[in-house]
């Protein structure tokens, strides 16, 4: 591909820049196309949830991907907002899963509303999802939603893995890997091919934007399962520790299981098989200490670490020109530099 098609926003403006330029033009996007018909009960906690804010990382992949391909982030916009209605769809029902009362720093939807508000309206979102693809033509439609599809199913999977952890305790490192695969990572995949998709590219190239995205979302959520452990309650936007009350069997979790001595070992034994403590600090607090006197946290940090590189292997490896792959690279970095 020649250097004229790449975007004046990927040539000239710094990581930081161009992600807050893509954000400006997706959230432009996303006020133009979002509304609150009747019934209100049901429209209004789904303008809530898509306004909390947050980042907006997954739509901003789709606009990337279309753009270091050739397209222009705006071809890519109505997929991009499948992504980001999926995203929060699931966090939705996730929250009432999880009974988290915090979203983004703010209410979760079931905790400002109700459960079944929070049910049927996370419903609609994912029937709206679907109806951002309408706007493509048919070959594009049917790309675009199959690879939509097989992705949400996964998403499901992972979710229920995720859920099946909570009352195993024999999850290995592979299961847990194959949980945020399918959890976390095959939507980050999935965003950035719809990219390549939209920017008419081959199977070969969508395949590796697709790898690489799938190898940064895995480190993405290891970051993500830290964060909970050891991020600000300030910035992180969610309750600090909120896996270690719902008893996730994370990577921090699984190494110390892994690393600790036989004394640490028993004592996470005894934490994670009680879901309904009183004093959930202490037990925070306990686990926090031995997830960094068992090396956990080092181990974590190195993980992250790990699969960030193998992401940006991919990336030098694609068939595009040195500027677009220094984004991809400057993108992942700035995302594994993240603190909340």
């Amino acid at each position: 591909m020649p250097d004229k098609n790449i975007s004046f926003y990927l040539r000239k403006i710094n990581p930081v820049d161009k992600i807050a330029h893509y954000n400006q033009l997706f959230t432009e996007y996303l006020q133009q196309n979002t509304r609150v018909p009747e019934p209100k009960n049901l429209y209004e906690p789904i303008d809530y949830i898509l306004k909390l804010g947050g980042k907006r990382i997954r739509p901003i992949l789709t606009l990337i991907g279309a753009e270091i391909f050739g397209a222009t982030p705006e071809e890519a916009l109505p997929a991009a907002l499948a992504i980001e209605i999926f995203h929060n769809f699931s966090l939705v029902h996730d929250d009432i899963m999880d009974a988290a009362p915090l979203r983004r720093g703010k209410d979760t939807v079931h905790t400002k509303w109700d459960t079944n508000t929070g049910i049927l309206s996370g419903d609609a979102m994912l029937i709206q999802a679907y109806q951002c693809f309408e706007i493509y033509d048919a070959k594009l439609f049917s790309q675009l939603v199959k690879l939509f599809s097989n992705t949400a199913l996964e998403v499901c999977e992972g979710q229920q893995y995720d859920i099946d952890f909570e009352t195993r305790n024999d999850v290995s490192t592979n299961e847990y890997l194959k949980m945020i695969t399918y959890k976390t990572s095959v939507l980050v995949g999935c965003a950035f091919q719809m990219g390549a998709i939209i920017a008419n590219q081959t199977k070969e190239a969508q395949k590796e934007i697709y790898k690489y995205g799938k190898l940064l979302g895995i480190a993405f959520q290891i970051q993500d399962d830290y964060l909970d452990a050891f991020g600000d309650p300030e910035t992180f936007g969610k309750q600090v520790g909120g896996d270690i009350i719902e008893n996730k069997k994370t990577f921090l979790f699984l190494k110390a299981k892994e690393l600790g001595n036989s004394s640490q070992k028993e004592q996470l034994h005894q934490l994670f098989s009680n879901k309904d403590q009183v004093d959930t600090n202490g037990k925070i607090t306990i686990t926090k200490q031995i997830f960094n006197e068992s090396g956990a946290s080092e181990a974590t940090k190195k993980a992250i670490q790990e699969y960030t590189e193998q992401a940006f292997e991919v990336a030098k490896k694609l068939d595009i020109p040195n500027e677009s792959k220094e984004m991809l690279i400057n993108f992942g970095t700035y995302l594994m530099n993240r603190r909340v």
